[in-house]
């Protein structure tokens, strides 16, 4: 095992990169498992969970080759195996398969998914979903087995807005007899990638990125060639750093609309933004506004953005409150950000914190974009050197972070356990 030192206190400044979305990758590579020949995508992130990803499709018998950031699929020889067990259980999003392996042979077997284990997330709409469609789904030992004879055309509300149950559904109904319809679906960015690659395949979805969408299914789906959106989470990340660091950044490769929200929030702190047609321009000042921040569903201010966020609103004048809408209990970032020094208490969905300098300790990341928020704090602090364990969760959603932040001017290295 390894963990994250960083020595902080540095502007960061220069130029950075952003890689192809994670939340995408997840949802893209079991998609093109519903494709008769070969499928390439392009501008894959390198992580951890695509390489699981990688190893569950070899597991069912499918081709895969990869080469740095591209990644050729051929599932002509894959079949509907069950995997109730093993690398399922170490992916959360590897739910997918339920929807893709249904729609393509009318069966799927999953074990309950793994992953960041800060909040349960129920998958009872995506259930609902594959019932619409006329799957029968019963649990048995902790694994979902669902079948369908023929899947057909519904008409599906899901109760709540959520981005896995949208795309779960948008896989199978894409393959169903007659028309699907989804009301109240989820309009992230990362839903209109996965529409787009279908389409691509051969696919009939429209209204991705709205509220209803709408899929008339198709017999077939051939293969294609797709490049994956930039990692809006990612690029975000960059930017509050930049900001927390009082530092000048930019973030290239990414599609400012997606990033609205934050940019907004950063400009109501203070902070100097400038967009341009693919990059944003982050310079930060010397002091900042406190701010109140909600978390909502797309295009609100993004859930996996609250983290990080947390630790600049430490380097603000006064008293912020941060909200989260989507997840409950998404502060387990919280206590290790007081260990550092922070002034933050929780109170139901909302963390009050109140400006303060930092000091470096020993921290761990408990998930993802936790593990993103202590990185923020580690580089904010002057003298000392952050110590983060945990680092495999950061490794799921940041890929080439040591050489980005060290080519922005931060000393940051990885060192064994």
């Amino acid at each position: 095992m390894e963990k994250l030192m960083i020595a902080g206190g540095r502007p960061l400044r220069g130029t950075v990169q952003i890689s192809g979305a994670k939340n995408s990758a997840i949802a893209l590579i079991p998609a093109a498992i519903l494709a008769e020949t070969a499928v390439t995508l392009d501008n894959l992130p390198l992580l951890s969970d695509v390489s699981i990803y990688t190893e569950l499709l070899t597991e069912l018998g499918a081709t895969v080759e990869r080469d740095h950031d591209q990644m050729v699929i051929d599932p002509r020889q894959l079949v509907s195996k069950p995997m109730p067990n093993g690398n399922v259980k170490k992916l959360r999003a590897s739910y997918y398969l339920m929807g893709a392996l249904l729609g393509r042979f009318g069966e799927a077997t999953i074990g309950m998914p793994g992953g960041c284990n800060f909040e349960p997330r129920p998958i009872d709409q995506h259930i609902k979903g594959f019932e619409a469609l006329g799957a029968q789904v019963t649990n048995e030992n902790g694994a979902l087995h669902i079948k369908a004879k023929q899947l057909r055309g519904a008409k599906i509300y899901l109760d709540v807005v959520s981005v896995g149950a949208t795309i779960n559904i948008m896989l199978a109904a894409s393959r169903a007899k007659g028309v699907t319809t989804i009301e109240n679906a989820a309009k992230e960015p990362e839903i209109i990638d996965v529409a787009t690659l279908l389409n691509s395949m051969g696919a009939k979805i429209k209204g991705a990125g709205t509220e209803t969408i709408r899929i008339e299914g198709v017999d077939n789906l051939h293969g294609c060639r797709h490049s994956i959106i930039p990692d809006r989470i990612q690029a975000g990340t960059y930017m509050i750093a930049a900001a927390a660091t009082r530092g000048d950044v930019i973030v290239d490769s990414v599609i400012p609309k997606h990033l609205e929200a934050l940019t907004a929030k950063l400009q109501e702190m203070g902070v100097h933004i400038y967009e341009m047609d693919e990059s944003i321009r982050v310079v930060g000042q010397p002091e900042y506004m406190s701010v109140d921040v909600k978390a909502l569903v797309y295009p609100g201010y993004a859930t996996d953005l609250q983290s990080p966020m947390s630790s600049l609103l430490t380097q603000a004048s006064g008293v912020s409150v941060l909200t989260d809408y989507v997840y409950s209990n998404r502060f387990k970032h919280i206590p290790e950000l007081v260990r550092m020094g922070a002034k933050i208490r929780v109170e139901g969905r909302s963390a009050i914190i109140e400006g303060g300098m930092l000091s470096a300790a020993k921290v761990k990341a408990t998930d993802l974009r936790a593990g993103a928020a202590l990185v923020v704090a580690g580089l904010t602090v002057p003298g000392g050197i952050t110590e983060i364990t945990g680092v495999e969760y950061i490794d799921r959603g940041y890929d080439h972070l040591v050489a980005n932040l060290s080519n922005l001017g931060a000393e940051v290295w990885r060192r064994d356990e």
